[in-house]
């Protein structure tokens, strides 16, 4: 019979990062469990099924591949010698593999306003034990995204208890799991994106102590990826948590450090907001100069973005209508309202119907700014048409409250 290499193990193999020598590893740990000693396998023994040397192994690999990949030999481009050799034994598994996920689903949720959030993105089901995959990782950044279009749905509000709660679900993984290096740099990427998500929510919730925290821990994870990308995002977050905490200066050097990054400068959407923020805390320190010429930088990145290039889902808010806002930020920073009112007013014209947290926040900056200027009726028709009854951001809520008492005193 003519050899015919095994396709399919081989491409297992890739899908799941193992190399031949990691493979046979697992394998012997896998049987050890099984029948109580390891197997002997090598990376030879792998070789030659792949190849196709070796169509049916013996039993002692067979069913620890099995096992690791949760497939029949068959599934795995094995091909039996006969009826009686395809006839596998079956040992049950250990009941701590059957019964852990289930204790660990039990222990997940326990926050009742989290719960149907948690549930709908499917987030308890990652696994802690086992080997991972790429596909694994995958869908977990497919989660991650879910999550951030709820937050710009309808902001913070449940999304506090359940990131962390996935913090720890993945951090378990990483520990319980067996992966390679290229599942492990995509693992510690998606808990840095999820630190990042954490921070933002419990910014929206009003509590920015912890938000401070999670943003610093989602650098650590993201240097741990070695991903350039999730770095210079946890910088710009540390940037503007700096500024909400009054300290501008720090926040332009955290900026400016993050966009000395070669990555950040190369990737346009990075660029543009970047740019924008450090427009905002160069207008906060009186630099007006400066702040004109980032916001001008911020419009020229966005230039080089490419429409049929899809962003990364944590940057899906930075549209025109985002950077329309943030430079009337820098422009109320500055102290020219005109201008911050008119690039308001045309971020909520050019503000897709899904960004409601965006739409609402806003308009409240529009309230504001009317107010500033003195136009009370103005600022009343616009908080008139605010509807805030969806959202769930205690940040944004009490601004808003603040408006409505300004207009009622």
């Amino acid at each position: 019979m003519d050899r015919q290499r095994n396709a399919i193990l081989e491409a297992l193999l890739d899908e799941h990062d193992f190399t031949h020598e990691s493979l046979a590893d697992e394998v012997n740990k896998v049987a050890k469990d099984i029948f109580g000693r390891p197997g002997g396998c090598s990376d030879r023994h792998v070789r030659r099924w792949i190849s196709g040397e070796v169509r049916w192994p013996w039993t002692k690999y067979l069913l620890p591949l099995e096992r690791i990949f949760d497939r029949p030999a068959q599934a795995l481009g094995f091909v039996p010698r006969g009826k009686a050799s395809a006839n596998l034994p079956r040992p049950p598994r250990p009941a701590q593999q059957e019964e852990e996920p289930v204790v660990q689903r039990r222990r997940f949720i326990t926050a009742s306003a989290a719960t149907t959030v948690a549930v709908a993105l499917g987030i308890d089901e990652t696994p802690t034990r086992g080997r991972l995959s790429m596909s694994d990782v995958d869908r977990v950044h497919e989660r991650i995204g879910r999550m951030d279009a709820h937050f710009f749905s309808i902001g913070g509000g449940p999304l506090t208890s359940v990131t962390t709660a996935y913090i720890a679900r993945l951090r378990d993984a990483l520990d319980g799991c067996t992966y390679g290096d290229r599942v492990e740099k995509s693992l510690h990427s998606a808990i840095s994106s999820l630190y990042a998500s954490a921070g933002w929510a419990h910014h929206d919730s009003g509590d920015p102590t912890q938000a401070a925290l999670l943003h610093t821990a989602s650098l650590q994870s993201a240097m741990l990826a070695a991903d350039p990308s999730a770095t210079a995002r946890a910088w710009s977050n540390l940037a503007l948590q700096a500024r909400l905490e009054g300290r501008h200066r720090e926040a332009v050097q955290i900026t400016r450090a993050a966009l000395d990054n070669r990555r950040a400068r190369s990737d346009p959407r990075i660029a543009s907001l970047l740019h924008a923020r450090l427009a905002i805390g160069q207008a906060r320190i009186g630099d007006r100069s400066a702040a004109a010429r980032a916001l001008l930088g911020a419009e020229k990145a966005y230039d080089r973005v490419d429409p049929g290039q899809p962003a990364a889902t944590w940057l899906a808010f930075l549209t025109p209508a985002e950077l329309s806002g943030l430079a009337a930020i820098a422009h109320q920073a500055m102290g020219h309202y005109d201008h911050a009112e008119a690039a308001t007013v045309q971020a909520l014209d050019l503000l897709p119907p899904t960004m409601r947290r965006s739409r609402t926040y806003y308009s409240v900056q529009l309230a504001e700014l009317q107010l500033a200027q003195g136009e009370h009726e103005q600022a009343a028709a616009t908080v008139a048409g605010i509807d805030a009854s969806s959202l769930d951001s205690r940040r944004i809520t009490d601004r808003l409250a603040t408006v409505h008492r300004t207009l009622t005193a």
